[in-house]
């Protein structure tokens, strides 16, 4: 599948915290930890489980940094 956004990471799924609607999907990035929320239907859709490997795929419209003054 080929995507517009730029920023694609590859992960691996260290832990999957469901809720009854949204799940917490926990990354791997290279050491980097990342977290996911997404339905619970597309954790199962999708056949996620915990040492998957899969991409994480990040469009945003604003990034906002800010500093320790």
């Amino acid at each position: 599948m080929r995507l517009s956004a730029r920023n694609q990471i590859p992960a691996r799924i260290t832990g999957i915290n469901a809720g009854e609607a949204i799940a917490n999907v926990e990354l791997d990035a290279s050491g980097v930890r990342l977290v996911a929320s997404i339905t619970v239907e597309a954790v199962r859709d999708l056949g996620l489980a915990v040492g998957s490997e899969v991409t994480a795929v990040i469009k945003a419209s604003d990034v906002i940094l800010a500093t320790a003054d």
